[in-house]
């Protein structure tokens, strides 16, 4: 493990909030957090509707894939985000667990998942103020 924090974002499809959640602070926070996320039932493919919606702030969540979650996957995690997948994921002594909620983007139209990913952005921000607070956000200190 890095000295940098573990970030790993669940929910039940790993397609739509932990998704974008992954691609903001993937996009905001660059190398000095690791990023991960995954499913407790992982679908098949992202949410088109919220690759469309991140898409629109200039974030490309296309490369990423739904994961099946993995007990050593949360045990290697600094903060573990839970969005809806309650009780199916795994608990470990010591990793800081938090629960995010927030609405299922699946079946809903492009202005009700603008609003999820709005919320999802302001969360992620407060997160990197949290984890890094030396961090200006958007530009990787290299000293």
């Amino acid at each position: 493990m890095t000295d940098s924090p573990s970030v790993l974002f669940v929910c039940v499809h790993n397609a739509g909030r932990s998704q974008m959640a992954h691609g903001f602070l993937n996009h905001l926070a660059g190398d000095a957090i690791e990023v991960r996320s995954a499913g407790t039932a992982p679908a098949e493919s992202l949410n088109p509707i919220a690759i469309e919606a991140m898409a629109e702030l200039g974030i490309d969540i296309t490369t990423q894939q739904p994961k099946i979650l993995t007990p050593d996957t949360v045990q290697t995690s600094t903060v573990v985000i839970t969005m809806g997948c309650g009780d199916a994921c795994p608990y470990f002594p010591g990793i800081d667990y938090r629960d995010w909620q927030l609405a299922d983007p699946a079946g809903r139209n492009l202005p009700a998942v603008r609003l999820i990913r709005d919320e999802i952005q302001k969360r992620i921000t407060d997160l990197i103020t949290e984890l890094l607070p030396d961090l200006e956000q958007g530009h990787h200190r290299t000293n």
